[in-house]
């Protein structure tokens, strides 16, 4: 059995979604999690050394989790209609790299902060999903996100994307998940 790459019913332009579109998006993506967690759990367990890990919801199953993605991340290089798309909405000229992340590591990533996710409520129970509609300038519009941190809120998939990015040029390890985690529990808001 192969992996098999999740397919949202959505554009992902969360700034172009009706306020419905994104209230839909967020029910699919809640709808979505339990299945998209047990392909991760199946993929990583078809790899020989990680053959016995399993979604304990433990920060310690971090561990083993980031180092197996840290093995799975891959590049392609983007089209020359990839590149035009992104210079067509920059404001100021930059440098563009080269290379993209594969479908399947953007699919592995959104899976793995699916399953963070999970590891944060289950330890942290006054953590809860939000879906921020205020300004279409926020980052996270329109997207779940779990609140009740200090600072802002924590969009775990697109948190892991940006793990992979990371991954991919090296600039992290494996061990960078389990980091992630440890900050962040750090800024949860103290109950009353």
């Amino acid at each position: 059995m192969q992996y098999r790459i999740i397919q949202p019913p959505f554009t992902l332009k969360f700034r172009e979604m009706s306020r419905a579109e994104l209230r839909d998006y967020r029910q699919w993506f809640m709808d979505v999690m339990p299945e998209r967690i047990a392909e991760l759990t199946a993929a990583i367990q078809r790899t020989p050394a990680f053959t016995a890990w399993q979604p304990t919801q433990s920060p310690a199953s971090l561990d083993s989790l980031g180092e197996w993605l840290a093995g799975q991340v891959a590049m392609r290089p983007r089209t020359g209609e990839e590149l035009r798309e992104i210079e067509s909405q920059l404001r100021f000229p930059i440098d563009i790299p080269a290379q993209e992340l594969t479908n399947r590591t953007f699919s592995l990533a959104i899976d793995t902060g699916m399953y963070l996710s999970q590891v944060f409520l289950h330890n942290h129970p006054m953590l809860r999903w939000d879906q921020p509609f205020g300004s279409k300038r926020f980052v996270d519009y329109g997207q779940p996100v779990l609140v009740e941190f200090r600072s802002a809120p924590l969009n775990p998939t697109r948190m892991m994307v940006t793990y992979a990015y990371g991954l991919a040029d090296s600039t992290w390890t494996g061990r960078r998940l389990r980091e992630i985690y440890d900050i962040w529990v750090a800024l949860i808001r103290p109950t009353a």
